[in-house]
Formats: C-alpha cells, sequence, structure tokens
C-alpha cells in the first residue's frame, strides 16, 4: 500500500504549509482570496486543459466506468434529496454537498493510489473526462441558477461555458483531443507551467482556509459526517452494486470500486469559496474524507483484490 500512502503525503504537507501560511500572515491578508481566485480562474482550467488534451474519448466506453457513472448520479441524487428534506439548504448549497459526496479526487490521489494498487492509471482518465466535463456543468447550473446570476435560466445556462473557466477549458480540452490536434508547444510550455500550479494552489487555500476553523455546531457536523458517508461509504457501495448489475468483473471492477472510495476533490472547495459565502462544509468534507479514506482505500484494495 505504498502507493496509497504515497499519494496522501503531498495533501499533507501542502495542506499544512497553507495553514502555517495564514497562521503567520507571511502572505498579508487577503492571501486566500487572491490565491483562491487564481486557483478557480487560470491554474485549475490549464490543469483541466492540459490534462484533456491528453485524454482519450473512447476511454468513457467500458462497462466499469459505466457502473461508477450510474453510482456518482445516485450517490449525488440522493445528497441532493438529504440537504433539501433533512437539512433544509437552498438549491446552491444542496447542489455542493452533494458534488462533495460524489466528486473523487482523481487527480494528485486517484493516479497515485492507481498506479500504486492496481499498476495501470487508465480507468483515471476516463474519470478525468467524466468529472469537469459532464459532472461540473450540471453542479455549477444549480449553483448559478439557484443563486439568481445573470437573469433567467435560460440565459444562465447557454452563457455558463463560456462565463466559467473551468468547464471552458475542460470542453477545449476534450475537443482538440477529439479531432486529434494539439496546439503548438511555444503554446502549450506557458498553459502546462500554469497547471503545474493548479492542485499546490488549491491545496495551500484549503489549508489557509483552516486557520479560520471554527468547532462546528451540531447541525454543522450532522452535514459533514452525512457528505462524508455518502462519499467513503455509499460511493463505493453502489459502485460495486452496480458493477455487479452489469457483469463487471476482476481488475475492471476493483478500479471503478477503488475509485469511488477515494476522497471529495479540493476542486470541490474551490468552487465552493468563489460561489458561496460559508464554504465551511465544503471544506471540512475534504479534510476529513481525505484523512479518513487511507481506511477505506486500503479495505477496497484487500476486498476486491
Amino acid at each position: 500500500m505504498a502507493g496509497v500512502l504515497g499519494g496522501f503525503v503531498p495533501i499533507w504537507v501542502l495542506t499544512a504549509i497553507g495553514f502555517v501560511a495564514a497562521r503567520t500572515g507571511v502572505l498579508g491578508d487577503r492571501a486566500e482570496s487572491v490565491l483562491g481566485r487564481f486557483a478557480f480562474y487560470l491554474a485549475m482550467p490549464a490543469v483541466l486543459f492540459t490534462t484533456l488534451l491528453d485524454s482519450d474519448p473512447g476511454a468513457l466506453a467500458n462497462r466499469g466506468v459505466l457502473a461508477f457513472v450510474i453510482a456518482t448520479f445516485v450517490v449525488g441524487a440522493i445528497g441532493l434529496l438529504l440537504h433539501a428534506k433533512v437539512f433544509r439548504r437552498e438549491l446552491p448549497d444542496r447542489a455542493l454537498a452533494a458534488v462533495a459526496g460524489a466528486y473523487v479526487n482523481s487527480g494528485n490521489l486517484g493516479i497515485p493510489v492507481a498506479v500504486g494498487v492496481l499498476g495501470d492509471s487508465s480507468f483515471l482518465a476516463a474519470v478525468l473526462l467524466f468529472q469537469p466535463v459532464v459532472l461540473m456543468p450540471a453542479v455549477l447550473a444549480a449553483v448559478e441558477v439557484g443563486s439568481g446570476r445573470r437573469g433567467g435560466t435560460a440565459r444562465t445556462l447557454l452563457t455558463l461555458p463560456v462565463r466559467n473557466p473551468i468547464i471552458l477549458a475542460s470542453l477545449l480540452g476534450v475537443a482538440l483531443s477529439a479531432v486529434g490536434r494539439r496546439p503548438p508547444q511555444l503554446v502549450m510550455d506557458p498553459i502546462e507551467a500554469l497547471g503545474s500550479a493548479g492542485v499546490p494552489t488549491a491545496l495551500v487555500v484549503l489549508g489557509m482556509s483552516l486557520n479560520a476553523m471554527r468547532a462546528p455546531d451540531r447541525e454543522a457536523r450532522a452535514g459533514v459526517c452525512a457528505v462524508v458517508g455518502l462519499k467513503l461509504l455509499l460511493h463505493p457501495v453502489v459502485t460495486f452494486l452496480a458493477c455487479l448489475a452489469l457483469g463487471v468483473t476482476g481488475p475492471l471492477r476493483l478500479a471503478a470500486v477503488l475509485c469511488a472510495a477515494l476522497p471529495t476533490a479540493q476542486n470541490v472547495y474551490v468552487l465552493a469559496a468563489q460561489y458561496r459565502p460559508d464554504a465551511r462544509l465544503p471544506r471540512d468534507v475534504v479534510l476529513v474524507s481525505t484523512a479518513l479514506s487511507m481506511v477505506t482505500l486500503s479495505v477496497v484494495a484487500v476486498l476486491l483484490q
């Protein structure tokens, strides 16, 4: 399980660096806001563009990926209902809670885990296509419509790909990959350099947010526990059941369930911080699910291998 542990080390270290930086004030009072906007508008779009540019759209065409996709939508729908009926949240907060329970850390943690446990990261390529191209636009649409942005619902949805850099970069990367075209290396070099700052910046911002962290009240703790339960328990279980229903076995089933057992991606917190004044729930879910996923990933690997 050295591959699993290795995937966690940079997350812990960079988050701790962000916390210390905020605690000491070395970057100034507005550093968290500025770095958060840098990650959302520049660095993370560059990460997604370069990743999806080298991806294969045909990687989505297997039953293991289908099982993961079905489970993701099932868990997301349960999260929406839970935060509507039990926690009585508004639509934007329901959408963010739902995606926090279903959006996996497929990049900086998923790839090391896949290589360490499976010896192959090809399944993650499909997830890297599905999440930003299908799942993220749906969540952003719900957040923007629920927030009453930009006028009417139709206009909000139609202009979302143009206004949101994450969706725009993802669609552009997939489009160029599908037609087999790649920008000149002279263009790619600065994009790749910018993208290399994406994940570290997101983790540093996550750590900085901990400086203002206060003990959550009972309702907040219940919300975090519910979403973490969706992510680390229900998501892999539903994926396993979907694999059984679709006849997926062997390494492909292990890859699908292991991917579903990954913690919530820090992208969810970066997204929430840009759209909502209170992003504590996504932040806490990222932290708690990352800490506990060492256990769930190990259990999945042992049981299914």
